[in-house]
């Protein structure tokens, strides 16, 4: 008896394995379909991230009280009863949503497409969803479906859109995020975030399968469906998602839409390309010859919140844009807008004045890859999360020899953030001694069309520049080598 029952666990192992390996595989196939849209998402480079729902009516403020945490999180940081947030729902009145504006918004910044969000983990769907009444049509006064007609602003303007849906997150309907699932496989685990992020307060009735099943991938096949030629998919917070729920979240999409790109949060590995982290940039070593694109906000939140007044300048932002495509990923920057619709100054500002930088210097990020060397010079900082970006601040003191490269076709794009006093730069990487630097043909200084006086030694490359910065947030000089890189 003993022997058959060992037959039958080996057996069981084994089936478990095989299964496994065939959805790895199944997986590999259709993930490596992608290779041109993925190329495709790489030279955009930068878009816009929209985080926008009920939880901008709060602010981060619930009964007199600020809530520590991200805006769009007030649900869960206040434990928000699910009957109070569905009434919430009912003065929830964007009059002043224009989404052309917001189209155009990002295209003055430069950007290439919009992300933006059908469902966060509050569950709310702002879109006409026919899954449930517990959305934009339905649930307020409003009237009208945003992201349909950001969707159509978008194919108006040439811009790709992409949608963020939280798959395994739903505090209004989704059971308690697969926890108890988890805690069954995983008895010894007893951290803080064994229950996170599920609803602890108040959990609906549904099982997690029961959630997944009825609303999460109903509700994805309406957005797919309803919305052809989407560029990617933003899935989140897949903690408790067992390998084969992941993988069936990754083959929907891919069975409408198979060019859709599917983030790493999907779970489990089974994502088109890597999302480093919220407000992180990839360390040393980090994100080499993979996709990858970091999400990144304008203060410390994603979703409106009134008292968040932290923004980032325009040269910080600049840095994050230039660092992250120095080591060859993309920039997915964040708005938070309001609840009545419109985008906050503060981010319209910056948004401007970014696209001012990129119309001059874009030609450096756009279609870009890295080069051999990121950066040189002394200039050494870490973006670890949103947290840490929030605790530490941004203190950076460019030096006139710091510069970051990207590459495209024969040339090398050297990028400064701080334009030099005495006129004349050398670049230690692009020197002649250096057999992995071509001959170099010309160099020329984005936004002006002279060629400049230039030498190259065994010292590096040698430039003198105009008199007159071109702006006050660095320069970007176009280094054209003989040969294609």
């Amino acid at each position: 008896m003993k022997k058959c029952s060992s037959l039958i666990v080996l057996v069981i192992v084994g089936l478990s394995i095989l299964c496994t390996q065939t959805i790895q595989q199944r997986w590999q196939k259709m993930h490596d379909s992608k290779s041109d849209a993925l190329e495709q998402f790489n030279e955009a480079k930068f878009g816009m991230f929209i985080h926008w729902g009920v939880y901008s009516l709060p602010a981060g403020i619930w009964n007199g009280r600020k809530i520590p945490g991200l805006g769009e999180w007030v649900f869960y940081h206040a434990q928000i009863p699910r009957g109070e947030y569905k009434q919430l729902c009912r003065q929830f009145n964007p009059v002043h949503f224009d989404a052309e504006a917001w189209v155009k918004l990002a295209q003055t910044a430069g950007m290439r497409y919009i992300v933006a969000m059908p469902k966060h983990h509050d569950g709310f769907a702002m879109y006409d969803s026919k899954v449930t009444d517990y959305d934009m049509i339905d649930a307020t006064p409003f009237g009208r479906d945003p992201i349909k007609e950001l969707y159509e602003a978008c194919r108006k303007h040439g811009i790709r859109l992409g949608i963020y849906y939280s798959h395994a997150t739903d505090w209004m309907d989704g059971g308690d995020a697969g926890v108890s699932t988890w805690l069954a496989a995983n008895p010894d685990d007893t951290s803080k975030w064994a229950h996170w992020p599920a609803n602890t307060w108040d959990p609906s009735t549904n099982s997690f399968e029961t959630y997944i099943k009825s609303k999460a991938k109903p509700q994805l096949r309406e957005l797919l469906n309803n919305m052809p030629g989407l560029m990617e998919i933003w899935y989140d917070v897949p903690r408790h998602m067992s390998k084969q729920q992941s993988f069936e979240f990754y083959k929907l999409a891919y069975d409408i839409q198979p060019n859709c790109l599917i983030n790493s949060r999907v779970g489990n590995n089974f994502g088109d390309y890597w999302v480093p982290g919220d407000n992180k940039i990839p360390g040393k070593g980090e994100g080499q010859d993979i996709y990858w694109e970091t999400p990144g906000t304008l203060n410390n939140t994603w979703g409106y919140k009134s008292y968040d007044v932290d923004w980032k300048s325009t040269g910080e932002l600049i840095y994050w844009i230039v660092e992250i495509a120095s080591k060859g990923g993309n920039y997915l920057l964040n708005i938070g807008p309001k609840a009545d619709g419109t985008v906050p100054q503060e981010s319209i500002n910056q948004l401007t004045k970014i696209g001012e930088w990129m119309s001059v210097n874009g030609e450096a990020i756009y279609g870009t890859k890295s080069w051999t060397v990121t950066h040189e010079g002394p200039t050494n900082l870490e973006m670890k999360s949103t947290n840490h970006r929030e605790k530490e601040g941004f203190h950076a003191d460019f030096s006139a020899k710091d510069f970051w490269f990207t590459r495209k076709d024969n040339a090398i794009f050297a990028i400064a953030l701080k334009w030099p006093e005495e006129g004349k730069i050398t670049i230690r990487s692009l020197s002649n001694s250096d057999t992995a630097v071509p001959k170099i043909g010309s160099v020329c200084l984005l936004g002006r069309d002279a060629e400049l006086e230039w030498e190259q030694t065994t010292q590096g490359l040698s430039v003198i520049l105009p008199g007159e910065p071109v702006s006050e947030y660095g320069y970007v000089l176009a280094v054209k080598m003989m040969t294609k890189l």
